[in-house]
């Protein structure tokens, strides 16, 4: 299968093409490698797909060194010409968008780049799909849509009209504009609202990193809401292994549009997840507890019982187990 992966020098992004091309399909990925945190990640994740940092210019095919059927380029989203020359070559088999400015916070300072990315950059794809005969597409959408939603754990079906940020409600257009486009021209759509990931290779934005960063270099970790949040961690590889059966197997002929929560299925205390980490570096961290933060929710639990229905998908890694993967490639990748 030819598949097109856009964010594909970002954390799940990256992770998704390497188990691809590990399995033998043909991958593109695409990026725009924005500086919404360190760059230098972003090729290091690229290199490891045998990309050179050095021969990535804006709207030019690079092979990989290391992998026969693989192909990057860089480009934005919101380019709609480029993208439409890149589908009508390359006639993809599958698509699967992870390309997003990502980040609630950043969504209050920056709004603009959230419009443009997240919602010009999606219909530019929705059109290139329709007018290229591409079929099969997947698409990153997140667990921010429930927003002021209190019932736990959160469901599919629950309403998701109450965004607390402008990242949200992209993201809650995203699936509303896939469904447009699923009943208009038969693109079977698949959303996956992400809980939240970690792991090797992880955003440096992301609390993981933050805390891991922190302890390491002997600064407090800030500690939002005091402490008492949770959220459904989920390891890199349970993810990837979710959305490889979604591409897999697009819906079927009855409903062309599906949404579905991807997760661990199981919260866990921001405090516990805070001593694992302390567990697996030896080191015990300085704390500073601060209220919640404009645009968070306390507790994040997602219901996959229907991923787990319609796919078999099991979420198996423990927390220590992750929390101990992600703590060694990070010691060996920032020493």
């Amino acid at each position: 299968m030819k598949i097109l992966v856009t964010g594909a020098a970002g954390f799940i992004g990256f992770h998704l093409v390497k188990k691809l091309l590990e399995r033998g399909d043909e991958v593109l990925g695409l990026d725009n490698i924005n500086d919404y945190y360190d760059v230098n990640l972003k090729y290091a994740r690229l290199n490891e797909l045998g990309i050179n940092k050095d021969e990535i210019k804006e709207d030019k095919l690079i092979k990989s060194s290391i992998f026969s059927q693989h192909k990057f380029i860089k480009i934005n989203l919101e380019n709609k010409e480029a993208m439409n020359k890149l589908f009508e070559n390359e006639k993809f088999d599958a698509v699967c968008n992870l390309a997003a400015q990502a980040g609630v916070r950043y969504s209050l300072e920056n709004p603009h780049a959230y419009i443009q990315s997240n919602v010009v950059g999606f219909m530019n794809i929705l059109e290139a799909c329709r007018y290229y005969g591409v079929k099969n597409l997947s698409y990153a959408s997140s667990s921010s849509v429930y927003g002021l939603n209190k019932s736990q754990p959160f469901r599919t079906t629950d309403k998701t009209d109450t965004p607390i940020s402008l990242y949200a409600a992209t993201k809650k257009s995203n699936e509303l504009m896939a469904h447009t486009y699923s009943h208009l021209y038969g693109i079977k759509t698949t959303g996956l609202r992400f809980f939240t990931v970690y792991g090797p290779w992880g955003r440096p934005d992301m609390a993981p990193m933050l805390f891991a960063d922190a302890i390491t270099n002997d600064r407090p970790i800030k500690v939002f809401n005091h402490g008492n949040m949770s959220r459904d961690f989920t390891y890199i590889d349970d993810i990837v292994d979710g959305i490889v059966k979604v591409i897999d197997c697009p819906p079927s002929l009855t409903s062309n549009y599906r949404i579905y929560n991807i997760g661990n299925n199981a919260p866990v205390s921001l405090m516990k997840f805070i001593e694992t980490l302390e567990r697996s570096f030896g080191k015990e961290s300085k704390k500073n507890f601060l209220p919640i933060q404009k645009g968070d929710v306390e507790t994040t639990y997602a219901d996959v019982t229907s991923l787990i229905n319609d796919f078999n998908y099991k979420p198996s890694t423990k927390l220590f187990d992750g929390i101990n993967n992600f703590v060694k490639w990070y010691k060996g990748f920032y020493k």
